[in-house]
């Protein structure tokens, strides 16, 4: 069985594409070409299941037409569309100068002096050159690599230096 702890959200899947079973895909974080992956996870009717890659072709930056084995019709593969796509976290780079913003998502903050957890990212807004680190409970953080003083991936922390009356705001 596949937990929601031991993955991470990449993209999502688009339109069909052709008649023989391809599919778009957009996505957030190119690990699955950047790691030895046979699979993805798709998240179908809220049970998350793995899909066997036999092909995938760059479109964009953002965008990839992909072929996952035994989908080999448009009907099969419409059945996917915008189903929600995982990569495992066991899979990932390691190397934490690496690490993607799509796989911190879950990820605790710590305050480095007091030890205190800050709370959970529930996503980050990477959409203008300040990136943020988006809380569960609404706090921003932002992202700066002059803030952050270490991250384990194994934890699932990150320790963070945040200035006097930050988090007051």
């Amino acid at each position: 069985m596949i937990h929601e702890e031991d993955i991470y959200q990449i993209g999502k899947l688009g339109k069909t594409h052709g008649v023989k079973g391809e599919i778009s895909f957009l996505f957030d974080d190119d690990v699955f070409d950047r790691v030895d992956a046979d699979y993805l996870i798709l998240k179908v009717d809220g049970i998350f299941v793995p899909f066997f890659i036999e092909e995938y072709r760059f479109r964009s930056d953002a965008n990839a037409i992909i072929k996952f084995e035994d989908i080999d019709t448009q009907e099969r593969a419409r059945e996917l569309t915008g189903c929600e796509v995982y990569f495992p976290r066991e899979l990932a780079d390691t190397d934490d100068n690496s690490i993607s913003w799509a796989a911190i998502v879950g990820f605790d903050i710590i305050e480095v002096e007091s030890g205190n957890k800050i709370g959970r990212i529930a996503s980050v807004d990477d959409t203008t050159l300040n990136i943020l680190f988006c809380l569960e409970d609404g706090r921003l953080i932002p992202a700066s690599s002059d803030l952050i003083t270490a991250i384990d991936q194994q934890a699932r922390t990150i320790i963070m230096h945040l200035p006097t009356g930050l988090l007051d705001l």
